[in-house]
């Protein structure tokens, strides 16, 4: 897919539906805003439906050649022209270019040819699409052509056309460049006022021609009484245009750099490309409050206006691009006359208002600052920093003009910075947190420090982890004691916050070796966040709970340090302590640490508590949204998706999943949990390949690393992926390195990883039994330690699978398989219920029991598909097929055949029928088909009388 297409979802659905419904649509934006990739995108769409694409993409070159549009959109017709009349034959082969003729061709046959071959076109069993890009970019004898049959066909093919707003397209009235005073009498003949030049003299609207007409005359109810869809594209977000600078350029910037590219490019991804590509030229990105370069054209055409104006405009143009707000009254304290930006008005370079002014486009402003030389530009902020009443603005001037150390100036910016970031600008601040620690004098190495540090913290929250994690080793290198403690424990924060676990335990150590006192409590905290081995985690636990009390300053660490030391003592096995639990909560007393908040979700989640879990995480999550701290969204929509896939709610999942992995490229993480996650999606889908590329690629970024939690991870899924595809050697080979890893950690309780049964079935299948005992063993352990619904089924499920293995009489494991189903509710754990069904639905079968295998696996089959558990339902499907049965033929109608079957109740024709729902008299027919055979009805009649009954919820059939 076009990379511009990104963030485009919705537009394109509306268009469609729009299409759908029989409406015109007209697509409008300014050049560089994507719509013709839109338009692409809608027309790609209609060709997978199967329509016909009438189509023409006319450039300015092409306006000079006649017919060269029409030539496009007729071209898929050419096999009916013969059969037109001679006239409008001639007229169409002379379009096409097919034949050669002595007679001169009437513009009306050609009209006339266009519309019976659109006409004959859209009375066939396939929906048309007339699509025109750009469309005022028509030649005009294509224009009038299209018009004229548009105008006149009793029944119309869909018409999607899309036309430029900014002024850099043609007019928007048709024109032509005959000066003969010819031609049709509804077309205006307009030129320049002068009415004098060449015939290829630039074409302008009249004066008087008011708003632009809609291209081919589209004007509300002018086809088939249904009013134009004006579709404006709008500008993308910073989300999308990072994913599209990151496709066209193979590398983006910081994240915060995107934001301020999104929006000087006022949400155009053509020019976010182009600024994107000028700044990654650069030799080091720009600072939050410098400017981005302007594009090469832009500085061209804005010196050729500047070099018109006078000098004292030109300087107060000067001073307006170089402040951030530029107002009238700051420009008058600067000694700027009142009438000094006349001139550069009256040139459309800036408007002036009562109080603001504002430049044309961003990028004007910025053209501005990047010509004037530096020498002259430290002296007009000097001046300006000296005129200006707010201590922002006066900060910002002083930041660019000061070159040598200045305590005062320093001072300034730091208090301007403190500012920014408790106005939520955190990049901002970092920007000038370090400017006044550059700022500061060698005497003051206390502030110096302080104010380095406070920019480090800024850029994290900010989510540019890159320029975060170089500004902390810099601040590192540069200082000693407590202030190098904290300079390692943010180059910590910043590794665990992209997934680099090994170098956040690494270098968290050297922090908590240099630390000490309550300093030395937070580097341990941080520890046993960042520490994957349960034991060395606890024991930071204990020594953050020991340094830090619960004061105000301390409490969320000190919540932290007790949701930890929870957390690892369950992992390394020990008795749940649910009193540190209960402890910390009301600890925390309604607001969620950001190092150890999703603990007791995660508790939750691992034993089965989904709904507790996903209103804790709910709440964090408004509570991040309202606080706009991204990386704490991330984390929690990571958890989400994980939490709705345990419970089974697959659709939701993958919302979150989705959504957190947008996000993680956005900030820079590594993307670990949040993949793995989506490949687990896949697999329960049925799209194995895409789950096993995630979990090989998985498996190698964690060799690299020497990351053991991500190849657990990745191991898990590799283990099930193979499962799934029946490949039990290989699963069971995967599920042990697993074993093995966790075995190595100390890890006796991996409470996200429920992989004991899955590793059973799989070592049943490869004939590994004493394996599979080994497993159950496991398994059994892990529900005395901890009894939970997933360990309950998982238990009761095994069994099932060994007595079967080893030709003993499964019976009753069955029975203890069925009572184990009934004591977990259905909305806790519906995938491994159905997964029951599964196991008991084999049992049966490899015992013979033919109808209670297929009453278990219809059950299965039914709940896997209601689920969207595609690889599961496969599996109950080939298993219905073993007992000599397939499953049952569907019986509930789908949308489309329930529509079909009311129309056709009420007395319509298929024709009827295939023209309301946009579908072809086939379509109409085999939907009818089916009704039928679902119904168990042969005619119309009886159709209408079943249709008639009280019916069941949308889709179901009627009762």
């Amino acid at each position: 897919m076009d990379g511009s297409l990104v963030g485009r979802d919705t537009t394109v659905e509306q268009v469609w539906q729009a299409l759908v419904d029989g409406a015109p649509v007209l697509l409008e934006g300014p050049s560089g805003i994507g719509r013709t990739a839109l338009w692409r995108a809608v027309v790609a769409r209609a060709e997978r439906a199967g329509w016909l694409l009438l189509t023409s993409a006319p450039t300015e070159a092409e306006t000079a050649v006649p017919y060269a549009a029409l030539a496009d959109v007729l071209r898929p017709l050419a096999d009916q022209v013969p059969a037109l009349p001679r006239p409008q034959r001639v007229a169409a082969e002379v379009v096409l270019l097919v034949a050669e003729h002595d007679d001169i061709v009437d513009e009306r046959a050609v009209g006339a040819a266009t519309r019976s071959l659109i006409e004959a076109a859209v009375a066939g069993d396939v929906p048309v699409l007339l699509a025109v890009d750009d469309a005022p970019w028509l030649d005009q004898p294509s224009e009038r052509a299209l018009r004229f049959a548009l105008r006149r066909l009793s029944r119309r093919p869909a018409v999607l056309l899309t036309r430029r707003t900014d002024g850099t397209g043609p007019p928007d009235v048709p024109l032509t460049r005959r000066t003969d005073g010819t031609g049709p009498p509804d077309v205006p003949l307009t030129r320049r006022s002068h009415d004098a030049g060449p015939p290829d003299a630039p074409l302008i609207r009249p004066d008087n021609a008011g708003p632009p007409d809609v291209p081919l005359g589209l004007e509300d109810g002018h086809v088939g009484g249904r009013p134009v869809v004006r579709v404006g594209v709008p500008p993308l977000d910073p989300a999308a245009l990072h994913r599209i600078v990151r496709t066209r350029l193979g590398g983006t910037p910081s994240r915060p750099l995107v934001a301020r590219i999104a929006r000087d490019a006022g949400g155009s991804p053509l020019l976010a490309v182009e600024l994107a590509r000028a700044v990654l030229r650069l030799p080091r990105p720009p600072a939050p409050d410098a400017d981005l370069p302007a594009p090469p054209s832009a500085r061209h055409l804005l010196a050729q206006t500047m070099l018109t104006l006078p000098r004292r405009s030109r300087d107060a143009v000067r001073l307006a691009a170089l402040l951030t707000v530029p107002t009238v009254d700051d420009l008058r304290a600067a000694g700027v006359p009142a009438d000094a930006l006349d001139p550069a008005e009256e040139s459309g370079l800036l408007t002036v208002s009562t109080r603001r002014i504002s430049f044309a486009h961003p990028l004007h402003a910025a053209a501005v600052r990047e010509s004037i030389p530096p020498g002259v530009r430290r002296r007009l902020h000097r001046l300006l920093a000296d005129a200006v009443a707010d201590p922002d603005e006066r900060a910002r001037q002083l930041a660019r003009c000061a070159t040598t150390a200045d305590a005062a100036v320093a001072d300034e910016l730091a208090a301007a910075a403190a500012r920014q970031r408790a106005r939520g600008a955190p990049a901002v601040a970092a920007d000038w947190y370090d400017r006044a620690a550059d700022l500061t004098p060698p005497a003051a190495g206390a502030d110096r420090d302080r104010r380095r540090l406070d920019a480090v913290r800024c850029r994290i929250d900010s989510g540019d982890y890159a320029a975060a994690g170089v500004a902390a080793e810099t601040a590192a290198e540069r200082s000693t004691g407590a202030a190098h403690a904290e300079a390692l424990l943010l180059r910590a924060t910043v590794a665990w916050c992209v997934d680099d676990l090994p170098t956040a335990v690494a270098v968290g150590q050297r922090a908590a070796a240099a630390a000490d006192g309550p300093l030395a409590g937070r580097v341990h905290a941080h520890l046993t966040l960042f520490q994957d081995a349960p034991e060395p985690a606890r024991r930071h636990a204990e020594a953050a709970i020991a340094h830090l009390d619960d004061t105000d300053e301390h409490r969320p660490l000190l919540t932290a340090a007790l949701l930890l030391l929870f957390f690892h003592e369950v992992r390394a096995g020990l008795p749940a302590r649910t009193g540190l639990l209960d402890r910390a909560l009301a600890l925390e007393a309604g607001e969620p640490s950001f190092l150890a908040g999703s603990i007791p979700a995660i508790w939750w989640k691992a034993t089965d508590d989904h709904h507790r879990a996903r209103r804790r995480l709910h709440r964090m999550l408004d509570l991040a949204v309202a606080r706009g701290d991204e990386p704490w969204q991330h984390e929690i929509l990571t958890h989400l998706g994980e939490a709705e896939l345990q419970a089974g709610r697959l659709a939701a999942a993958a919302t979150h999943v989705a959504a957190a992995r947008d996000l993680g490229e956005q900030l820079g993480t590594g993307l670990v949990g949040e993949t793995w996650l989506a490949g687990l999606l896949d697999a329960a889908r049925g799209r194995l390949a895409e789950a096993g590329s995630v979990a090989e690629a998985g498996l190698r970024r964690a060799d690299e690393l020497g990351d053991a939690w991500s190849r657990r991870l990745h191991l898990q899924l590799a283990g099930f992926v193979a499962l799934s595809a029946g490949r039990m050697d290989e699963a069971a080979t995967a599920y042990g390195r697993l074993v093995a890893e966790l075995d190595g950690s100390g890890i006796a309780e991996p409470l996200a990883q429920r992989f004991e049964p899955d590793w059973i079935e799989a070592c049943v299948g490869a004939g590994d039994l004493e394996a599979a005992r080994a497993g159950l063993a496991r398994l059994a352990e892990r529900h005395a330690r901890l009894p939970r619904p997933w360990t309950t089924l998982g238990l009761a499920r095994s069994q099932v699978l060994l007595r079967c293995a080893v030709g003993d009489d499964p019976s009753a494991a069955i029975a203890v398989l069925a009572d184990a189903r009934a004591s977990v509710p259905g909305d806790v754990l519906p995938l491994e219920r159905a997964r029951c069904l599964l196991v008991a639905g084999r049992a049966y079968r490899r015992s013979r029991r033919r109808r209670e295998a297929r009453d278990a696996l219809d059950a299965a089959a039914a709940e896997f598909t209601g689920l969207g558990a595609v690889a599961f339902a496969e599996q109950a499907h080939a298993e219905l097929d073993r007992t000599g049965r397939r499953s049952p033929t569907p019986t509930a109608l789908t949308a489309t055949e329930e529509r079909v079957a009311r129309l056709a109740a009420q007395g319509r024709t298929n024709r009827d029928i295939a023209s309301t729902l946009f579908i072809s008299p086939k379509t109409v027919e085999a939907n009818l088909a089916r009704v039928y055979r679902k119904l168990a009805i042969s005619s119309r009649a009886e159709l209408g009388a079943t249709m008639g009954r009280p019916t069941g919820p949308p889709g179901s059939l009627p009762r």
